[in-house]
């Protein structure tokens, strides 16, 4: 039988590569690069397995390029390498994306704005003014003009532009009080487009071009059009009433949330306002998902098969709940693989949310950190020996810190022993990134330029019976 004691170095290794593949494959840049080409005077959107559009360059004039996520600095270096600088110079190109502050580098004509702090994904008077300098560009083009819009997500805190009477102090607020309530990112995003200019569909309405495109990497699960960054550039699904009610849910009037927002809302509601329906002709704007978390569970799928497990693989559907629930249940499932014939990795993906404590206990972490220590709780009771759980993010941030996610397994279990650290209290107080800091095992990538929610990568080294031995 194989040492167990070279079985754990080995499990881990396998569940980084496995969740590594998972990243690779939606890469900003090879997104683009796949779903934009050049072909002589033809400008081809899309891949070969999905709809393709075709557009004559020749009927352009000008080409402008805005957007904002965390995928941005990836999505529009590749845009510049696929058009390269002839015809950047002869289609007078222009850009401007926000992104991250970590995320900006110098690119030959499209300017990338820190929008925000790293780690802090809430709006900033950096991110309005980004989001004025858009809206400036996209009034300026004509009808033989090509906007190209890059969007990924993220979006919706790196474009804020509140709408008149509202201020960024007041999104501010109820952003912070509605992720701190745990609300889901469909519930925040339909907030947050009923108090912009620019999200549900505004900058679609504010683009004079010709035609708009918009190449879209999603970070929601299913892949709602508006609800990925706020959906700028489709049409507004959502009500002002909808907002109220979600504010109402969590209790927004008791929290102290400014009575002008409910004003502002009911003043809303009361108007019938219809937006304009050639802003989405169809024939005029085109909106195309390239990357999504389906993509990534899958190329983690191939490359755990090339590694010889028997892997099963699940990407959410619909929006999920608590991080708690979720990593014990990871966890039971890691104890039944490892002690039954059959399936030895799981491979899931998905969004969890986490209901934070109250900011005089709470610590530092996010989402994934929060699911694996629930998970390792629950490994602790059924013996954590030849299994590994991990979960990141990724775009490479996990809640407001410098980790994408952590892991778990027998030798985090003795080392969080070792130094008496009460798991079940970091859990209470949202501080598995300490936790986890002290155990070693937290994961660390960088900003990755890309955004399609979490995968998760369960393995286990399978227990031998006697009979088999």
């Amino acid at each position: 039988m194989e040492n167990r004691s070279t079985r754990t170095p080995r499990l881990l290794d396998d569940a980084l590569r496995i969740w590594q593949a998972g990243l690779a494959a939606v890469r900003s840049d090879q997104l683009v690069r796949q779903n934009l080409r050049v072909n002589g005077h033809w400008l081809l959107f899309g891949s070969d397995d999905g709809p393709l559009h075709e557009l004559d360059l020749r009927s352009i004039d000008r080409i402008a390029v805005v957007g904002a996520g965390k995928a941005g600095a990836g999505m529009a270096a590749a845009v510049e390498d696929v058009l390269g600088p002839p015809l950047m110079n002869a289609k007078q190109l222009v850009g401007w994306i926000n992104v991250p502050a970590d995320c900006v580098t110098t690119l030959q004509r499209i300017h990338l704005h820190a929008a925000r702090p790293a780690g802090c994904n809430e709006p900033t008077a950096e991110g309005v003014a980004g989001a004025a300098a858009i809206l400036k560009i996209t009034a300026s083009l004509g009808p033989r003009d090509l906007c190209l819009a890059l969007i990924s997500g993220g979006g919706s805190a790196l474009l804020p532009s509140p709408a008149a009477g509202i201020s960024l102090a007041d999104k501010f607020a109820i952003t912070q009080f509605l992720s701190a309530a745990g609300a889901n990112i469909s519930q925040l995003n339909t907030v947050r487009k009923q108090l912009s200019r620019i999200k549900g569909g505004g900058l679609a309405r504010a683009c004079a071009a010709g035609k708009l495109v918009a190449l879209i990497i999603s970070d929601v699960i299913g892949d709602p059009l508006d609800v990925i960054a706020s959906g700028p550039t489709v049409p507004d699904r959502s009500s002002p009433q909808q907002a109220i009610d979600v504010l109402e849910q969590f209790g927004a009037h008791e929290a102290g949330i400014a009575p002008r927002i409910f004003d502002f809302l009911s003043r809303k509601a009361r108007v019938t306002s219809q937006a304009s329906l050639e802003a989405f002709d169809p024939a005029r704007v085109i909106n195309l998902v390239i990357g999504n978390n389906a993509l990534a569970v899958d190329s983690a799928g191939i490359e755990a098969e090339r590694l010889g497990y028997s892997h099963a693989m699940s990407a959410a559907t619909q929006l999920e709940g608590d991080s708690e629930p979720i990593g014990r249940h990871l966890a039971q499932m890691a104890v039944t693989m490892r002690d039954s014939p059959g399936t030895d990795c799981l491979i899931s993906g998905g969004e969890s949310v986490v209901r934070l404590a109250d900011t005089a206990i709470r610590g530092l972490g996010g989402r994934n950190q929060q699911l694996v220590l629930a998970a390792m709780l629950e490994l602790r009771q059924h013996n954590a020996d030849d299994i590994v759980v991990l979960s990141a993010g990724t775009d490479g941030e996990d809640g407001p810190t410098d980790a994408a996610g952590a892991w778990c397994d027998a030798t985090v279990l003795c080392a969080a022993s070792q130094q008496a650290l009460d798991a079940a209290d970091y859990l209470r107080r949202n501080d598995a990134y300490h936790f986890f800091q002290r155990t070693g095992s937290l994961i660390k990538t960088g900003p990755t330029h890309t955004n399609v929610c979490d995968l998760r990568v369960v393995v286990v080294g399978k227990r031998q019976t006697p009979a088999s031995r």
